[in-house]
């Protein structure tokens, strides 16, 4: 493939001896991935069901790698939110930052939301996260992604860092910070890369990740943990710039990375910067199946964890059409903090600090929205549920040709008792359809039906 000149100078004086088997790397297909959702289903009964021949990705439990030729997004498991289709070496960052139930956690350049939904999974539907993007266009891939893999616990945000870091200051026990970077480790899974390369090169995005890592620092607790992230081998962007914020934090220190699995260590040299940063972890795509990366973990030493005004449960209307929903269609009951914003009802996640003012796309798990003398569930709330969560469920194999109808929206000639439905695939849920006589009328939404 086509590198630009000055690219391959600038490897070649870094990697000497290695640069050959660094080069060669480039004729090798791109590695595919997916990551089993654990909040819908275990590994060990995705391997059972499997439709791909997967070989496990090494550094993350729950990654696998597929075989070229196959097409994951294009099998029904993929829409019932079963797996996430992801780069190998993109699996890192969240399995090395390791969130936990409970945590609160800040994915702060989150689009289009690989690493929340990786960061949910590790979550198991408690505590909270915050899932942000500063590009508007990119937030509506990061919405749809944490609705089709049932996530119920985000806050979606599309704000800058310094207006997050104004409602929580101290506030989060992991923060990751993916941050743009010139992406000179894509360059064999997406060449037009190269071309964004050749516009933005590292001193582009180093002043960029400065400030993004700077408002990071303060909504960080004491002992809590940053995990810094780039797609990139600029030693500008990755050493150094860890090495100019510790030069500025005296509170925070680097967190050894393991090098199994092929990572290898951080460079310090090519960053006049102090051995400590060889604890940082790279990964080659010439000594590992997977594309560039470099991680940094760093934890905060001090700092006062501050008490900060909790967000008030707001007046708002009665709930009897919701309910009434619940108790007519649901076998469980949905409690909680509820908000009503415009006539969507959401289920906020607890402890969360008081939002106003601040630009929120989705205040949690998406319930619904009121009609007039009705609700009507949202595609959110589907995903959501399981199949025994139900009391009208539609069960179709994962080949029978109704999944493909259902998928790009038709109606479904199947009869059964009217009300609303749960469509489901091998028992997991795809969306809504509302029984009427011997018709399933299909409530998939337009924006995500199957194309040709």
């Amino acid at each position: 493939m086509y590198l630009p000149q000055k690219f391959s100078n600038k490897m070649k004086q870094l990697l000497g001896n290695e640069f050959e088997s660094f080069l060669k790397s480039y004729e090798n297909e791109k590695f595919q991935g997916l990551r089993v959702n654990t909040l819908k289903i275990s590994i060990e009964d995705f391997k059972k069901i499997s439709p791909f021949k997967l070989t496990p990705i090494p550094w993350c439990e729950d990654g696998f790698y597929f075989e070229e030729g196959e097409r994951p997004a294009k099998h029904p498991y993929y829409h019932a939110g079963l797996y996430y289709i992801q780069e190998p070496s993109a699996m890192a960052p969240v399995e090395i930052l390791n969130p936990n139930p409970h945590e609160k956690v800040l994915d702060l350049c989150a689009a289009p939301g690989g690493k929340s939904v990786q960061i949910a999974a590790k979550l198991k539907g408690e505590g909270a996260l915050i899932t942000n993007d500063i590009n508007m266009s990119r937030v509506k891939a990061l919405i749809k992604n944490m609705e089709l893999f049932g996530v119920k616990n985000a806050i979606v945000t599309n704000e800058t860092p310094e207006k997050i870091r104004k409602y929580f200051e101290n506030y989060f026990d992991k923060i990751l910070v993916d941050a743009p970077c010139s992406g000179e480790g894509m360059f064999r899974k997406d060449p037009s890369m190269v071309k964004s390369w050749e516009k933005n090169d590292e001193s582009y995005y180093v002043p960029i990740q400065k400030q993004i890592l700077e408002n990071s620092e303060g909504m960080l607790k004491n002992s809590g943990r940053l995990l810094y992230s780039t797609c990139t081998f600029s030693p500008e962007e990755n050493e150094g710039t860890i090495k100019n914020f510790l030069e500025n934090h005296e509170s925070f220190h680097v967190e050894n990375i393991p090098k199994s699995h092929g990572l290898s260590k951080g460079m310090p040299e090519w960053a006049q910067g102090e051995k400590e940063l060889e604890k940082c972890a790279r990964l080659w795509p010439h000594k590992l199946n997977g594309e560039g990366h470099f991680l940094s973990l760093l934890e905060k030493e001090s700092g006062e964890n501050i008490s900060f005004e909790e967000g008030k449960k707001s007046k708002i209307k009665p709930l009897k059409e919701f309910y009434e929903f619940v108790k007519e269609s649901l076998n469980i009951k949905i409690e909680g903090l509820f908000e009503i914003y415009s006539d969507k009802l959401y289920l906020v996640p607890k402890g969360l600090p008081q939002l106003k003012g601040l630009k929120v796309l989705r205040s949690g798990w998406f319930l619904g929205t009121f009609k007039k003398n009705r609700f009507e569930p949202s595609h959110a709330l589907a995903m959501g549920l399981t199949c025994k969560d139900v009391k009208r469920m539609v069960n179709l194999k994962k080949d029978d040709i109704d999944v493909i109808k259902y998928l790009k929206g038709e109606t479904l000639n199947i009869g059964g008792e009217k009300g609303w439905t749960l469509v489901c695939v091998d028992h997991f849920p795809l969306g809504w359809a509302k029984q009427t006589g011997n018709m399933l009328k299909n409530y998939y939404p337009a924006a995500w039906r199957w194309m040709d």
